[in-house]
């Protein structure tokens, strides 16, 4: 009955079997739709995951706190500016709340500090660029 309605201009069998194949398509295409929209093309089973047991990994950690311990030296010896950036940047404030803090002129001289001290930053931990 739908076909009749949708399709009522097909009169001969010879249109018949390209028809089909359009419907086809457009259920497959509908299909696929469906799924991406569902999440279910890239979804994995249950079964293939592996779950974390919940213990810390011991060499994971104590890379953590080596970095977190060079992290801290190196801020030790940024100077004062630097410092009370990185400071403000870890409470997350904005560029614009920076910037009336330390009471740049600019915001441009606040992203230009930023950069700066990140670098000096990274040279103080021993990373290169």
């Amino acid at each position: 009955m739908v076909i009749e309605r949708k399709y009522g201009d097909v009169e001969r069998a010879e249109e018949l079997l390209p028809l089909a194949f359009q419907i086809l398509r457009f259920k497959m295409t509908e299909f696929r739709r469906k799924t991406a929209r569902r999440g279910e093309f890239d979804s994995a089973s249950v079964d293939d995951v592996a779950l974390a047991d919940g213990a810390q990994d011991h060499a994971i950690a104590l890379e953590r706190r080596d970095l977190q311990e060079k992290l801290a030296a190196a801020i030790e010896k940024l100077d004062g500016r630097c410092r009370e950036l990185m400071r403000l940047k870890l409470q997350d404030r904005g560029f614009e709340e920076i910037r009336v803090a330390l009471g740049a002129a600019t915001l441009n001289t606040v992203y230009t500090w930023d950069h700066r001290c990140r670098e000096r930053l990274r040279e103080l931990m021993g990373g290169a660029r």
